[in-house]
Protein backbone atom coordinates (compact mmCIF):
# COMPACT_ATOMS: atom_id res chain seq x y z
CA UNK A 1 0.00 0.00 0.00
CA UNK A 2 3.17 2.30 0.45
CA UNK A 3 3.83 2.23 -2.74
CA UNK A 4 0.47 3.08 -4.14
CA UNK A 5 0.33 5.76 -1.79
CA UNK A 6 3.38 7.32 -3.30
CA UNK A 7 1.83 6.96 -6.52
CA UNK A 8 -0.72 8.89 -5.90
CA UNK A 9 0.81 11.44 -4.14
CA UNK A 10 3.56 11.94 -7.51
CA UNK A 11 0.26 11.54 -9.22
CA UNK A 12 -1.25 14.88 -7.48
CA UNK A 13 2.03 16.49 -7.79
CA UNK A 14 2.05 16.38 -11.62
CA UNK A 15 -1.27 16.74 -11.75
CA UNK A 16 -0.90 20.39 -9.77
CA UNK A 17 2.10 20.67 -11.80
CA UNK A 18 0.11 20.37 -15.16
CA UNK A 19 -2.83 22.57 -13.86
CA UNK A 20 0.04 25.29 -13.03
CA UNK A 21 1.11 24.91 -16.49
CA UNK A 22 -2.05 24.96 -18.07
CA UNK A 23 -3.02 27.82 -16.51
CA UNK A 24 0.08 29.53 -17.69
CA UNK A 25 -0.15 28.57 -21.53
CA UNK A 26 -4.13 29.30 -21.53
CA UNK A 27 -3.77 32.60 -19.95
CA UNK A 28 -0.56 33.05 -22.53
CA UNK A 29 -2.24 35.40 -24.73
CA UNK A 30 -3.61 37.95 -22.42
CA UNK A 31 -0.66 38.09 -20.20
CA UNK A 32 1.46 38.73 -23.86
CA UNK A 33 -1.06 41.47 -24.43
CA UNK A 34 -1.10 43.20 -21.45
CA UNK A 35 3.09 43.40 -21.51
CA UNK A 36 2.65 44.94 -24.90
CA UNK A 37 -0.27 47.56 -23.42
CA UNK A 38 1.92 48.26 -20.55
CA UNK A 39 4.73 49.50 -23.11
CA UNK A 40 2.17 51.26 -24.79
CA UNK A 41 1.12 53.25 -22.13
CA UNK A 42 4.80 54.60 -21.50
CA UNK A 43 5.24 54.93 -25.00
CA UNK A 44 1.57 57.07 -25.54
CA UNK A 45 2.64 59.02 -22.88
CA UNK A 46 5.88 59.65 -24.20
CA UNK A 47 4.02 60.22 -27.91
CA UNK A 48 1.91 63.39 -26.02
CA UNK A 49 4.75 65.13 -24.63
CA UNK A 50 6.53 65.12 -28.08
CA UNK A 51 3.67 66.31 -29.43
CA UNK A 52 2.90 69.14 -26.89
CA UNK A 53 6.68 70.08 -28.11
CA UNK A 54 5.77 69.91 -31.76
CA UNK A 55 2.75 71.70 -31.52
CA UNK A 56 4.11 74.31 -29.73
CA UNK A 57 7.00 74.68 -32.20
CA UNK A 58 4.64 74.67 -34.81
CA UNK A 59 2.80 77.61 -33.48
CA UNK A 60 5.61 79.80 -32.50
CA UNK A 61 6.94 79.15 -36.37
CA UNK A 62 3.76 80.52 -37.64
CA UNK A 63 3.84 83.43 -34.90
CA UNK A 64 7.00 84.26 -35.53
CA UNK A 65 5.52 84.20 -39.49
CA UNK A 66 3.31 86.95 -38.58
CA UNK A 67 5.75 89.12 -37.23
CA UNK A 68 7.80 88.99 -40.28
CA UNK A 69 4.99 89.70 -42.36
CA UNK A 70 3.55 92.95 -39.82
CA UNK A 71 6.77 94.05 -39.63
CA UNK A 72 7.03 94.53 -43.29
CA UNK A 73 3.33 96.15 -43.42
CA UNK A 74 5.30 98.55 -40.54
CA UNK A 75 7.80 99.32 -42.99
CA UNK A 76 5.25 100.61 -45.64
CA UNK A 77 3.53 102.51 -42.72
CA UNK A 78 7.10 104.20 -41.93
CA UNK A 79 6.91 105.03 -45.53
CA UNK A 80 3.80 106.56 -45.70
CA UNK A 81 3.92 108.17 -42.56
CA UNK A 82 7.27 109.83 -44.00
CA UNK A 83 5.60 110.82 -47.23
CA UNK A 84 2.41 111.52 -46.21
CA UNK A 85 1.08 114.78 -48.33
CA UNK A 86 -1.43 116.12 -46.18
CA UNK A 87 -3.18 115.28 -42.59
CA UNK A 88 -5.43 112.71 -43.20
CA UNK A 89 -2.52 110.53 -45.02
CA UNK A 90 -0.51 111.37 -41.76
CA UNK A 91 -3.18 110.46 -39.41
CA UNK A 92 -3.88 107.48 -41.69
CA UNK A 93 -0.35 106.26 -41.10
CA UNK A 94 0.24 107.24 -37.75
CA UNK A 95 -2.80 105.47 -36.77
CA UNK A 96 -1.89 101.99 -38.59
CA UNK A 97 1.55 102.44 -37.49
CA UNK A 98 0.28 102.49 -34.02
CA UNK A 99 -1.28 99.10 -34.65
CA UNK A 100 0.97 97.23 -35.95
CA UNK A 101 3.69 97.97 -33.36
CA UNK A 102 0.68 96.63 -30.75
CA UNK A 103 -0.09 93.42 -33.03
CA UNK A 104 3.73 93.11 -33.27
CA UNK A 105 4.49 93.50 -29.42
CA UNK A 106 1.25 91.20 -28.81
CA UNK A 107 2.72 88.66 -30.73
CA UNK A 108 6.14 88.68 -30.00
CA UNK A 109 5.15 88.36 -26.44
CA UNK A 110 3.20 85.15 -27.51
CA UNK A 111 6.08 83.91 -29.50
CA UNK A 112 8.34 84.20 -25.89
CA UNK A 113 5.18 82.15 -24.22
CA UNK A 114 5.77 79.13 -26.53
CA UNK A 115 9.45 79.17 -26.29
CA UNK A 116 8.92 78.72 -23.00
CA UNK A 117 6.70 76.09 -23.31
CA UNK A 118 9.20 74.26 -26.05
CA UNK A 119 11.94 74.70 -23.65
CA UNK A 120 10.01 73.12 -20.64
CA UNK A 121 8.92 70.32 -22.45
CA UNK A 122 12.29 69.78 -23.80
CA UNK A 123 13.51 69.43 -20.27
CA UNK A 124 11.03 66.92 -19.55
CA UNK A 125 12.29 65.03 -22.73
CA UNK A 126 15.60 65.11 -21.32
CA UNK A 127 15.05 63.82 -18.06
CA UNK A 128 12.77 60.90 -19.62
CA UNK A 129 15.98 60.40 -22.29
CA UNK A 130 17.08 56.95 -21.30
CA UNK A 131 13.77 55.39 -20.82
CA UNK A 132 12.77 56.80 -24.27
CA UNK A 133 16.11 55.71 -25.96
CA UNK A 134 15.34 51.88 -23.88
CA UNK A 135 11.99 51.69 -24.28
CA UNK A 136 11.86 49.40 -27.85
CA UNK A 137 14.69 47.19 -26.24
CA UNK A 138 13.12 46.71 -22.86
CA UNK A 139 10.24 45.73 -24.69
CA UNK A 140 11.70 43.62 -26.73
CA UNK A 141 13.52 41.82 -24.29
CA UNK A 142 10.83 41.34 -21.79
CA UNK A 143 8.62 39.50 -25.02
CA UNK A 144 11.25 37.67 -25.63
CA UNK A 145 11.69 36.14 -22.54
CA UNK A 146 7.77 35.80 -21.83
CA UNK A 147 7.66 34.06 -25.03
CA UNK A 148 10.95 31.55 -23.75
CA UNK A 149 9.03 31.15 -20.57
CA UNK A 150 5.51 29.80 -22.53
CA UNK A 151 7.86 27.85 -24.82
CA UNK A 152 9.74 25.96 -21.59
CA UNK A 153 5.85 25.62 -20.18
CA UNK A 154 4.65 23.74 -23.56
CA UNK A 155 7.39 22.00 -23.34
CA UNK A 156 6.70 20.50 -19.36
CA UNK A 157 3.22 20.11 -20.12
CA UNK A 158 3.94 17.45 -22.75
CA UNK A 159 6.53 15.69 -20.51
CA UNK A 160 4.23 16.31 -17.46
CA UNK A 161 1.53 15.32 -19.08
CA UNK A 162 3.22 12.04 -20.16
CA UNK A 163 4.40 11.29 -17.36
CA UNK A 164 1.29 11.50 -15.45
CA UNK A 165 -0.30 8.83 -18.10
CA UNK A 166 2.48 6.43 -16.97
CA UNK A 167 1.83 6.93 -13.21
CA UNK A 168 -1.78 6.46 -13.43
CA UNK A 169 -1.84 3.31 -15.79
CA UNK A 170 0.11 1.66 -13.08
CA UNK A 171 -3.16 2.34 -10.13
CA UNK A 172 -5.53 -0.30 -9.32
CA UNK A 173 -8.67 0.58 -11.12
CA UNK A 174 -10.45 1.32 -7.53
CA UNK A 175 -7.76 3.76 -6.50
CA UNK A 176 -7.57 5.26 -10.17
CA UNK A 177 -11.37 6.04 -10.02
CA UNK A 178 -11.10 7.39 -6.46
CA UNK A 179 -8.76 9.51 -7.45
CA UNK A 180 -10.25 10.95 -10.59
CA UNK A 181 -13.15 11.39 -9.01
CA UNK A 182 -12.10 13.31 -6.08
CA UNK A 183 -9.98 15.78 -8.45
CA UNK A 184 -12.83 16.16 -10.80
CA UNK A 185 -14.94 17.11 -8.02
CA UNK A 186 -12.32 19.63 -6.01
CA UNK A 187 -11.97 23.24 -7.61
CA UNK A 188 -8.53 23.07 -6.89
CA UNK A 189 -7.94 19.67 -8.60
CA UNK A 190 -6.71 18.38 -5.24
CA UNK A 191 -7.25 14.94 -4.44
CA UNK A 192 -4.63 13.78 -2.29
CA UNK A 193 -3.65 16.32 0.27
CA UNK A 194 -0.53 16.75 2.95
CA UNK A 195 -1.03 16.70 6.50
CA UNK A 196 0.19 19.53 7.77
CA UNK A 197 0.59 20.76 11.54
CA UNK A 198 -2.09 17.91 12.40
CA UNK A 199 -4.57 19.37 9.71
CA UNK A 200 -5.45 18.40 6.39
CA UNK A 201 -3.98 20.74 4.06
CA UNK A 202 -7.28 21.17 1.80
CA UNK A 203 -9.64 21.72 4.17
CA UNK A 204 -7.72 22.60 7.38
CA UNK A 205 -9.50 20.58 9.40
CA UNK A 206 -7.64 19.11 12.67
CA UNK A 207 -7.30 15.17 12.18
CA UNK A 208 -8.13 13.33 15.37
CA UNK A 209 -4.32 11.46 16.75
CA UNK A 210 -5.15 8.15 16.14
CA UNK A 211 -6.15 9.23 12.63
CA UNK A 212 -2.57 10.95 12.45
CA UNK A 213 -0.85 7.87 13.38
CA UNK A 214 -2.61 5.77 11.19
CA UNK A 215 -2.13 8.50 8.09
CA UNK A 216 2.24 8.31 9.12
CA UNK A 217 2.35 4.44 9.24
CA UNK A 218 1.18 4.78 5.55
CA UNK A 219 0.02 1.31 5.06
CA UNK A 220 -3.13 2.11 4.33
CA UNK A 221 -5.28 4.41 2.33
CA UNK A 222 -6.91 7.15 4.84
CA UNK A 223 -9.00 9.89 3.84
CA UNK A 224 -9.94 12.79 5.58
CA UNK A 225 -12.99 12.76 7.28
CA UNK A 226 -14.65 16.33 6.31
CA UNK A 227 -13.11 16.58 2.96
CA UNK A 228 -12.73 12.88 1.78
CA UNK A 229 -9.65 13.46 0.32
CA UNK A 230 -6.59 11.16 0.70
CA UNK A 231 -4.40 12.27 3.10
CA UNK A 232 -0.37 11.47 3.73
CA UNK A 233 2.33 12.65 5.61
CA UNK A 234 5.51 13.68 3.95
CA UNK A 235 8.68 11.79 5.23
CA UNK A 236 10.18 14.90 6.36
CA UNK A 237 7.58 16.34 8.35
CA UNK A 238 7.03 12.33 10.26
CA UNK A 239 11.28 12.71 11.04
CA UNK A 240 10.84 16.40 12.46
CA UNK A 241 7.79 15.15 14.57
CA UNK A 242 9.86 12.27 15.50
CA UNK A 243 12.89 14.51 16.57
CA UNK A 244 10.15 16.73 18.55
CA UNK A 245 9.24 13.89 20.68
Amino acid sequence: MKAELEKLIDLQKTDTNIRRLKKAIDTADQRRAEIEQEFEKHASSIREIQARRDTAQAEREELEKQIAENKTYLERADRNLKHAQNQKEYETAMRETDALQKQIGTLETQALEKITAVEEVEKVLAERAEEINSLDSKRDAELSAFDKEISKARTEFTKESAKRQEVFVTLPKNLAAVYDRMAQRSKDGIAVAEVKGGSCSACFMSLRPQMQLEVKRGDQIITCENCARILYIAPKDSESEAAAK
